[in-house]
């Protein structure tokens, strides 16, 4: 049977499915980590004396500014221009730093320079363009371990015009932690809908059990568990593979972040009772946005226990996060074609589990 091109489906359709038929991507191999096991890094030792009664830090994500730099340089500015009006403390990409593979090449032009006035900690997870390896034969992540998980931070030659050290994380799958705050992050490899190995999973059930109670819990992975895009979709693997951690870890996170997809959505899953949003934030640059599927629109019912809240397939953006002890605070900034920023596009609140 002849293609000719991804074929329409409905926003419920596209919102959680199987992507095991997509195109052929291979797993990747995983890289040897620079830390060791439960790969952990305490915020304070990246960025001591932080105040004690919140934090404030952005997220973004798919945002190499391959093709057309201008939509990355627009939100790059207003990240700037953010974090010095609202005190922000860090950020936090949930992937694809560079297209369209991990070169080391890259890196320079697509992060370095792109954020040289953003003068904040930089965390990442990588996404599968990350983990495509160049075709030199550079091995899968080998460009991100070099510039997110060095062993000592360090100005690095080919990018020390731009005065940014290598970051300390101490794997491509690894925990933030915080007195107020702790981010889980998964490595969702490069094969469509992504992949999670075993040991993975068990580090993931290990980590959620050891997660501080009464302390914001935060996971993110790059393919995004849902979406109602009518690209990619959500991924009923991912989903499968979180579910079954939470019920084997008997914890589930508060907020659940992704990408991938380039576009914001925003979801509010009822699990255990509980209202979790889980948020897609891929339109961090990339210039290439990814619409929504027929008939998506604010309270449409995505799966039996999933609410499409909110979303924006039109612009680019990135969401600050203001965590206490008590609950998680979230903005969608967009910022559009011309570069004009409009604030609180979407806002929401949701209370960390005691």
């Amino acid at each position: 049977m002849r293609r000719f091109g991804i074929e329409p489906a409905s926003a419920v359709a596209q919102a959680q499915r199987d992507q095991t038929t997509g195109a052929a991507e291979p797993f990747q191999p995983l890289p040897v980590p620079t830390g060791s096991a439960p790969y952990r890094l305490a915020l304070s030792d990246v960025k001591p004396e932080l105040p004690s009664d919140k934090r404030i830090f952005q997220v973004f994500g798919d945002h190499g500014g391959i093709k057309d730099p201008n939509p990355q340089a627009h939100v790059a500015s207003a990240m700037v221009a953010d974090a010095t009006a609202n005190g922000v403390e860090f950020a936090y990409s949930v992937g694809d730093v560079v297209y369209f593979n991990g070169a080391k090449a890259e890196y320079p032009a697509q992060f370095y320079e792109a954020y040289a006035h953003l003068n904040l900690p930089i965390f990442a997870i990588p996404g599968n363009h990350d983990g495509d390896p160049e075709e030199d034969g550079e091995a899968s992540c080998a460009a991100f371990m070099r510039y997110f998980c060095d062993r000592a931070p360090e100005l690095l030659s080919e990018v020390a015009e731009y005065n940014r050290d290598t970051m300390t994380q101490p794997n491509v799958f690894w925990t933030l932690r915080d007195e107020l705050v702790t981010m889980i992050g998964l490595y969702s490899n490069v094969p469509s809908g992504g992949e999670i190995q075993q040991d993975q999973i068990d580090w993931l059930v290990g980590e959620l059990k050891e997660a501080p109670k009464g302390v914001a819990l935060i996971l993110s992975l790059h393919h995004p568990p849902y979406s109602c895009d009518a690209h990619h979709g959500g991924s009923e693997r991912m989903g499968k593979i979180l579910d079954e951690a939470f019920t084997a870890a008997e914890r589930c996170p508060d907020l659940v972040l992704s990408g991938h997809v380039h576009d914001y959505q925003r979801f509010t899953r009822t699990y255990w009772t509980r209202e979790i949003p889980y948020i897609v934030i891929g339109n961090g640059g990339y210039h290439n946005l990814h619409a929504m599927a027929s008939g998506a629109a604010p309270g449409l019912r995505a799966t039996p226990d999933t609410v499409l809240e909110a979303f924006d397939d039109k612009r680019w953006g990135f969401l600050r996060l203001t965590v206490t002890a008590s609950q998680i605070q979230g903005e969608y900034i967009a910022i559009d074609q011309a570069g004009n920023v409009t604030p609180a596009v979407d806002t929401f609140t949701t209370e960390v589990a005691t």
